[in-house]
């Protein structure tokens, strides 16, 4: 079985992992779902990192099965990497996609935004977004209109602005990511732990979890494999759809054996 986490804290939800992991269904029971706060769950905090990876254990548990594959892309990857630290007896293998073990992508990620010429950014947006000080879902889905051309490895100003209207946006729990869960987030010292193999992956032009934070991980766990896809940003599962899905059956046959 494998369980995947969506990314986006608030601004996220299951049409991503469905999307992404879904075609693996003929290998594997695939469960995807809107964790705590977002998409279209209940709004119970806490919105913690330890509370959403009990969550996945949860759902583990429910499926009553004793070990699953991890899977989570951005900071669905956060959740998947204190999963496997948390629970490493019940993790066969873990697929990242384009994430960080810490917050140190984040000072990465406005240097890039500031040197990107793609598009005018109001920096206070930007600041309130990063910082978790977004007022209302509205506020959150207008914030995240501003800074998702710089997602993709080439913009397109349609899709963008269907991917924003697509969404669901949940603010609270947005702002706990923000202000509770990323300052004190740095998982280097203990990704030493994680016995799993693991697949990391990650688009060349990333502008927020950068190639360098994948590296980062990689050289870290013990059993990891680095992709980077060259013609991507942020989003390689969509960008190389064919090759993210080729280079994903390929691990899990290696590893699955």
């Amino acid at each position: 079985m494998l369980i995947a986490h969506h990314g986006g804290g608030g601004i996220g939800a299951l049409s991503e992992p469905r999307a992404t992991f879904g075609p693996l269904a003929d290998l594997f029971r695939v469960i995807v779902f809107d964790a705590r706060g977002c998409g279209l769950s209940e709004a119970v905090p806490p919105y913690s990192h330890a509370q959403w990876a009990a969550d996945v254990d949860a759902l583990r548990e429910w499926a009553g099965v004793e070990q699953i594959v991890v899977a989570g892309g951005s900071y669905g990857g956060f959740i998947a990497m204190e999963y496997a630290i948390a629970f490493p007896e019940r993790v066969r293998a873990m697929i990242l996609r384009d994430t960080s073990a810490d917050r140190t992508n984040l000072d990465i990620a406005k240097d890039n935004a500031r040197s990107q010429t793609r598009v005018e950014l109001n920096w206070e947006n930007f600041d309130r977004y990063w910082s978790g000080n977004i007022r209302d879902d509205a506020d959150l889905k207008a914030c995240w209109a501003e800074l998702i051309p710089l997602y993709d490895f080439e913009y397109d100003p349609v899709a963008s602005a269907a991917r924003v209207d697509a969404g669901i946006y949940r603010h609270e729990s947005h702002n706990w990511c923000f202000q509770h869960n990323v300052p004190i987030y740095d998982l280097k010292p203990r990704l030493g732990t994680i016995t799993c193999p693991t697949l990391v992956t990650v688009g060349r032009a990333d502008w927020v979890t950068p190639v360098s934070s994948s590296e980062t991980i990689a050289r870290l766990i013990p059993h990891a494999e680095l992709v980077v896809f060259e013609k991507s940003g942020h989003s390689p599962q969509y960008e190389e759809a064919d090759l993210f899905q080729q280079t994903m059956r390929e691990f899990l046959g290696r590893v699955m054996k």
